[in-house]
């Protein structure tokens, strides 16, 4: 497996722990089960991300611009960036304990993946599968690139809002329908309204469109309106693609920075006019009263110089989508440049047979109806970025030359400039050493590398190796649409470049929310560094972490207030393997994941629990215990070793179904319930008398350390380092060769556990675990601390009577009572006994008789029991809250109800007791 590799520009979140520690929890279970495993770490150089966060500095530190530096020394301070802080996403995953094969640790910009990077763009070029060609793009202005769609935040906006933009000096607002008068020339009263959200963008205007059919304006076909800024000529064309019904009918025509508009452009022969330039200012060709100026300034000159000449017709508010830069919070525009593409409908056909065939399985797999959707959809893919960090394009323009035939720029490709140098050559006919070349000064998208991790962190091109492996893949923060972006391009480009798969499986996880369901951001203040979850953190240095980071000062403000509500002192030290259990526990197959820290501190409460329960067992091993090989082949010498036993096989079956079908949440569930319940609350407690007793019987010192050993070892996967810990300390078994670590020890199978399984005794004794229960609400009722009273079974059925034979003294020492025995069926209830139904045929019987002060005990029910009645009126009373189920409501009411009745009762019987005979003084024996 390949680590999804994370942007190296920062630290891990706990999205990223969940992937973590899934993977490790697979790779740990399956390198238990003897599987050869490889598992290999890398980082992503995050081609804007880090760029940004290195331009950030250098302004903040030295005064300095990118564009002061030559293009080598700002990529020198990148790397050194790198070098100094891009360490610590490695430091937290050894933190998270993941069992990462270190020495092959890979960045998406060492030679390797260099070496990939540019074979792939040549045997694409070679297969006609890579373009170059002038396109509208995704642009950010404020990193002046391209960016890709998955980039791009479409923000739904109800009306008028204003939004705080990258290089721009005021607010600016949106959600705006700003009409325009477009007058008829040669007709002086004559004028088609246009209705506008982007007024900034009237300059580049070449045509009015309506609809064909849109009676309103058949009169006009034909006709020219005047620009109502430059008073050029424009054509009012028909097109079935204008929607006549909304607005006014009648839209501007605008190609170089509309997708649509291009597209509408292509189809009537429209040149595109391009008014914006790549920093966001308007170019020459709206003018010198404009040129210059920020787009969104120059809007505001636009409207009122709409005013002035009196063709302004109206604003109101009108609900859009704004496309926002991920990366820059800045609005992105669409501007046209030569790029270079990747043809992908074909190999993206593949990627869909593959899904559809088997050959690739999606797991949940719900996921597989956006995979369809998504590849029947699929566009080119725009692979060139306006970036000095990153792959260079390896592409070169042969100065003063052009293509044969169409006059466009010549270009040639190639795995190094000298092998580019022959290429042209032999397409020009000229002398290679008498060409100039100059190399594209783009690099490619980051996601170009990170498609091609899979293959060239096993050596690819060098070797091709074997991907038929098994990836999870974590869906990160943009949910199916990451996932449809990166695997569909990890797919696409490994079946073209390799013939082969790069994986055959992919399992994803849901996304990971706070715990009132917010995404994580850092605006939010709730980003969690997985290592404060793990070594906790004070609120001092959670806020100290904020303001290290690139939040401007209002978004600082917004998140620290934020972060002193959610954590007002701090976090609390939780451990690694409490997190990844609890990472652990929430179903793939769910929804996303709501995460709060107090789970967490649960999950160390958890692990508490085993580490006492190692020591007490430890203790009563002694020095001297030798375990009796193999440990398979123990035979339980008494119920209660039976029963555990059969709880531990079930534990293992459980496990294994649950490692594979990867739904991690069955195993630690099954683990959850046989540590915390069936040993440490069920068989420790009624082992305990034996154990103390003289001389001991031999079975469950056996059976104890069976379970410690066999239970770190299914605990392995999920709590790698309490496991390893406790079981070193565990005695070894003679004659057996001595297992290095708990990791590389055989992880329980099943079916060599299955001689065990005693379900018909697990479902007898979960009868007695039955009586316990209700003999411990006796006890509470009657206010027992400290005695141990007497306890009778009776069944109605003489077979049930044997059922609870087996069982006396472990339900007596489960129960805190005394000697437990059996009425016949048919005998009176003895006088003076509590007396608890456990089912229609069965009782039972606790001695109450000198054992309470009636009287006393009188008044505290009367005073609980007025309690609840004062809460059950107030329940029939009150309004239900919206979303509150009916179901709750009867639930609560029924409780309470259960209670009273309950209460009522034991009222009856102590009238009873002080009736039968005075009262004893209240001792307790």
């Amino acid at each position: 497996m390949c680590i999804p590799p994370p942007n190296v520009t920062g630290s891990l979140h706990i999205g990223h722990a969940l992937t973590v520690a899934i993977q490790d929890a697979l790779v740990r279970w399956h390198r238990m089960r003897g599987d050869q495993v490889l598992w290999v770490p890398g980082s992503d150089h995050a081609g804007i991300a880090t760029q940004a966060v290195v331009e950030k500095q250098l302004w903040k530190e030295r005064g300095v611009r990118r564009h002061e530096l030559s293009r080598e020394d700002f990529l020198r301070e990148v790397w050194q960036w790198k070098e100094a802080k891009g360490g610590e996403i490695c430091e937290q995953l050894r933190a998270l304990g993941a069992s990462l094969d270190w020495d092959r640790e890979c960045f998406t910009m060492d030679a390797g993946s260099s070496t990939a990077v540019t074979e792939a763009f040549v045997r694409l070029y070679e297969a006609g599968l890579l373009y170059r060609n002038r396109q509208l793009v995704n642009w950010s202005c404020a990193l002046r690139s391209a960016i890709s769609d998955i980039e791009v935040e479409s923000r739904p906006l109800p009306g008028r809002t204003e939004l705080r933009l990258p290089g721009c000096p005021t607010p600016v607002s949106f959600g705006l329908l700003v009409s325009v008068a477009f007058p008829v020339d040669g007709e002086p009263d004559a004028e088609v309204v246009v209705g506008t959200t982007r007024p900034e963008t009237l300059p580049g205007d070449v045509a009015v469109a309506v609809h064909p059919d849109d009676s309103r304006y058949t009169h006009l076909r034909g006709r020219q309106l005047r620009h109502p800024l430059t008073g050029q000529l424009l054509p009012l064309i028909t097109d079935s693609a204008v929607q006549p019904h909304v607005g006014t009918g009648a839209v501007k025509v605008t190609p170089a920075h509309s997708p649509a508009d291009a597209e509408m452009g292509a189809r009537h022969g429209l040149s595109p006019r391009n008014v914006i330039a790549e920093d966001g200012t308007m170019t020459s060709l709206c003018g010198d009263w404009l040129q210059g100026l920020h787009r969104f300034v120059a809007r505001e000159k636009i409207m009122s110089a709409l005013r002035e000449r009196g063709l302004f017709r109206g604003l109101q508010n009108h609900p859009m989508v704004l496309p926002i830069c991920s990366r820059s919070g800045d609005v992105v525009e669409y501007l046209l440049k030569s790029q270079w593409s990747v043809r992908c409908r074909e190999m993206g056909q593949r990627a869909a047979e593959a899904v559809e065939s088997g050959a690739l399985e999606l797991s949940p797999s719900f996921h597989q109806k956006n995979w369809q959707h998504w590849f029947s959809h699929i566009g080119d893919w725009c692979v060139s970025r306006q970036l000095w960090w990153g792959h260079r394009i390896p592409a070169y323009l042969v100065v003063e030359e052009h293509a044969e035939g169409d006059g466009e720029d010549c270009w040639v490709v190639g795995r190094s400039e000298a092998e580019a140098r022959e290429v042209a050559a032999e397409l020009t006919g000229r002398p290679g050493a008498e060409l100039v070349l100059e190399r594209d000064p783009d690099v490619l998208d980051t996601w170009f590398s990170s498609a091609l991790f899979p293959f060239s962190a096993l050596g690819w091109p060098r070797e091709t190796p074997d991907l038929a492996c098994f990836y999870p893949l974590s869906l990160l923060e943009t949910g199916s649409d990451l996932l449809l972006f990166w695997v569909g391009r990890m797919v696409m480009l490994g079946t073209q470049l390799t013939g082969q798969l790069p994986f055959s499986k992919v399992l994803l996880h849901p996304m990971v929310r706070d715990r009132q369901g917010r995404k994580m951001s850092k605006s939010l203040g709730n980003v969690l560094d997985p290592r404060d979850i793990i070594r906790g953190a004070g609120l001092q240095v959670l806020q100290e972490k904020l303001r290290g980071g690139n939040l401007d000062p209002a978004e600082l403000a917004i998140a620290a207030d934020a972060q002193k509500k959610d954590f007002p002192h701090g976090i609390p030290e939780c451990g690694t393997d409490a997190l990844r259990f609890t990472l652990c526990s929430h179903g793939v197959l769910g929804g996303d994941l709501h995460l709060s820290v107090s789970e967490v501190q649960s999950c160390r409460h958890f692990c508490n629990k085993i580490w006492n329960a190692l020591r007490f067992i430890l203790s009563v091993l002694g020095e001297r215990f030798e375990p009796l090989p193999p440990a398979e082949e123990l035979s339980p010498s008494s119920p209660m070793d039976t029963w555990i036993l059969s709880r531990l096989a079930l534990a293992a079956r459980e496990c294994e179904r649950g490692f594979l079908a990867r739904e991690l949440s069955l195993v630690t569930h099954a683990l959850h319930h046989f540590w915390r319940h069936d040993l440490c609350d069920v068989y420790l407690e009624a082992v305990k008398p034996l154990l103390w007793h003289s001389p001991r019987p031999p079975g469950p010192p056996q059976v104890l350390f069976l379970c410690a050993d066999l239970g770190l070892r299914l605990l392995a996967p999920l709590m790698p380092f309490l496991a390893e810990e406790l079981w070193q300390r565990l005695p070894p078994r003679p004659g057996c060769p001595s297992t290095p670590s708990v990791s590389v020890a055989p992880y329980p199978r099943a079916r060599s556990l299955e001689h065990w399984r005693q379900p018909e005794l697990e479902r007898r004794f979960s009868q007695v675990q039955e009586a316990v229960r209700a003999l411990r609400a006796l006890r509470a009722m009657y206010q027992l601390t400290k005695a141990r009273p007497r306890v009778l079974l009776q069944s109605s059925e003489p077979g049930e009577q044997d059922l609870f034979e087996a069982f006396l003294e472990p339900l007596g020492t489960l129960s805190h009572c005394g000697a437990v025995g059996l009425l016949p069926p048919g005998a009176a209830a003895p006088s003076g006994w509590a007396q608890s139904p456990l089912s229609d045929t069965v009782q039972v019987y606790m001695e109450l008789q000198g054992l309470v002060e009636p009287q006393t005990l009188l008044s505290l029910l009367a005073t609980r029991r007025h309690k609840l009645q004062k809460q059950l009126d107030g329940l029939v009373a009150r309004t239900p809250p919206e979303g509150e189920a009916e179901t709750q409501t009867q639930q609560k009411l029924y409780s309470l109800q259960s209670e009273l009745s309950k209460l009522d009762g034991a009222a009856s019987h102590l009238r009873q007791l002080m009736d039968e005979s005075p009262a004893p003084g209240g001792s307790e024996r």
